[in-house]
């Protein structure tokens, strides 16, 4: 037989999924004078069966994205956005349980966090109160983000942050290192030690039977037993620092199992200031913003098996 008369292998469509990314949306919710702020940026994932879309391009069983859109913004004002992992269930259980076709929905949200501008004390008596309760300045220290998926039976909630950057200026020490012909990096027995925090936590909550995490609670709190362990660590590495977040939070926060983090070391370097007849003790780095080390770990509950995706990039 010929390769030209060697018969054709089947092709099968594998896994697909669609939806609409990147919904942003601000809710205002007006407590009389007092006002609040709910600001999200909602993409929508669905997934079931859409083969004959793909093969055929009948659309029988499509919902369109057009239509997702539309449902994040009308679920902000018939539900409110308690929270964003709340605001993500009502989103996944609604797509599951009124679309046939459906059977999976994840949601991913990133939450962008606001805090009330104080007024000046010349101003508080021209308005009546010593905080402007409706101008706000957004935050820049984290995104928060959260990824709700549902089967019709079972939930899965990974939520975390990104881009908190920390920095301990002392109580930190990098030495006893594998050395080989190529290694010029000298031991640093008191050093800088900042990074760039991305981390998800996966709660074991998972069916509706069981009690719902507080979601707005858990998050403040696995911030601050994270960032303690951070401070509080005397550090001989990064990966040791990780790994007393990770303790920290799991030893904590009993609805949570797991915990992924990424960390780049952000390094910062002496700067020989000898040839200017200058001493630098510890005082003048260089601060690099690349190539940097990347620290990247899973912490677990014992016990129990991971399921965060080892690539944070795409979650």
């Amino acid at each position: 037989m010929t390769a030209h008369s060697r018969p054709a292998r089947p092709v099968i469509l594998g896994q697909n999924q669609y939806g609409k990314a990147e919904n942003r949306v601000v809710k205002i919710t007006r407590d009389g004078a007092t006002h609040h702020i709910k600001d999200l940026n909602v993409s929508v994932a669905l997934s079931g069966d859409m083969d004959e879309v793909h093969y055929s391009g009948s659309n029988a069983n499509v919902l369109p994205t057009d239509t997702t859109k539309n449902t994040v913004y009308a679920f902000a004002k018939e539900h409110g956005i308690e929270s964003a992992e709340q605001f993500g269930i009502h989103l996944a259980r609604h797509f599951v349980t009124s679309q046939e076709p459906i059977e999976v929905a994840r949601i991913r949200i990133e939450e962008y966090a606001w805090e009330r501008i104080a007024a000046s004390d010349a101003n508080s008596q021209f308005i009546g109160a010593d905080e402007v309760k409706h101008s706000f300045v957004r935050k820049g220290q984290e995104t928060r983000v959260t990824q709700i998926t549902y089967d019709g039976e079972k939930w899965e909630v990974v939520s975390g942050l990104k881009d908190l950057v920390v920095m301990n200026s002392t109580n930190s020490e990098f030495w006893g290192y594998v050395k080989d012909k190529y290694t010029t990096l000298p031991e640093a027995y008191d050093r800088i030690l900042a990074t760039q925090v991305s981390a998800r936590w996966r709660f074991n909550w998972t069916d509706d039977e069981q009690r719902m995490p507080h979601w707005e609670k858990s998050y403040a709190q696995v911030r601050k037993h994270m960032l303690q362990a951070f401070a509080e660590t005397y550090s001989l590495s990064l990966q040791q620092t990780l790994y007393q977040m990770g303790s920290r939070i799991i030893n904590n926060r009993s609805e949570i199992d797991e915990v992924r983090f990424s960390l780049p070391n952000k390094h910062h370097f002496l700067v020989d200031l000898e040839p200017f007849g200058l001493k630098n003790d510890n005082e003048v780095y260089f601060a690099a913003d690349r190539p940097y080390g990347l620290i990247e770990a899973t912490v677990i509950r014992d016990g129990c098996e991971p399921k965060i995706p080892v690539d944070l990039t795409n979650l």
